[in-house]
């Protein structure tokens, strides 16, 4: 077992000072947060009303917070439309494809 010494800093008269003015609270980040958690807690207490309004309460909070991500979102929103365009399409050739194939065997089987 290794003991490690715990002494005091030394104090550097040239670095600065953390004043209480100084350091910056994110209170948006804090209050969109809470309102978020509250929300989850209304919802799971089955008071579906409060819990909707003040989930939108925490989401336009987070998004002043956070102006650049809706941006981002709405950027990358025609790929993820193409992307879903393209699964849709996928889906439908395969629904073809089983109904081509069952209309065979009901052939098949009226013979």
């Amino acid at each position: 077992m290794t003991v490690m010494p715990i002494g005091k800093a030394a104090y550097d008269p040239g670095s600065p000072v953390e004043t209480p003015e100084s350091v910056s609270m994110n209170w948006v980040g804090y209050a969109a947060g809470g309102t978020l958690v509250a929300a989850g807690l209304l919802l799971l207490a089955g008071e579906r009303r409060a819990g909707v309004v003040a989930a939108a309460a925490g989401t336009a909070l987070a998004m002043l917070d956070q102006p650049k991500t809706p941006l981002s979102w709405w950027d990358r929103l025609p790929g993820y439309i193409d992307q879903a365009q393209r699964i849709v399409g996928q889906i439908q050739s395969a629904v073809d494809e089983i109904e081509s194939k069952r209309e065979a065997l009901r052939r098949a089987i009226a013979r």
